[in-house]
């Protein structure tokens, strides 16, 4: 292979602190440069981001995420971005109606536990809703 067909090499030769320049000759000369990049990629994001579990996604987490949502905007539990109670309760009732349209559109296709448990929730939010509405 001739030089041309090699391509191109960037290397960062700038010296930072003492003794870098002799580190930096010593890589060079080891191939080691390559292992100590990658690793610096790598490893400050493994120890920044911890992992985290989140839940399954079917039907049942879907409807608690709506319910959460219409609770919030209902004022009963706390928006989890300001830490207050702050009721919306035309987000509430959008939220509402979007589980409605859930159960109406769902009918017949529910497990037996997923059908109740739309139902109940359904009826809960809309009893604090009407509470609050009054």
């Amino acid at each position: 292979m001739t030089e041309e067909d090699k391509g191109f090499i960037i290397k960062d030769r700038r010296i930072f602190a003492e003794g870098d320049q002799e580190k930096e000759d010593k890589k060079e000369s080891s191939g080691e440069e390559v292992k100590d990049q990658a690793q610096k990629e790598t490893a400050p994001e493994e120890k920044q981001k911890p992992e985290i579990h989140m839940p399954e996604i079917n039907f049942a987490t879907f409807i608690f995420s709506l319910n959460t949502s219409a609770l919030m905007h209902l004022g009963v539990i706390e928006d989890p971005a300001s830490g207050k109670n702050v009721k919306n309760l035309a987000m509430g009732k959008q939220t509402i109606d979007i589980l409605s349209m859930m159960e109406e559109k769902t009918k017949g296709n529910l497990t037996t536990e997923e059908e109740n448990m739309l139902k109940n929730i359904l009826y809960d939010l809309r009893i604090i809703y009407v509470k609050e509405k009054g």
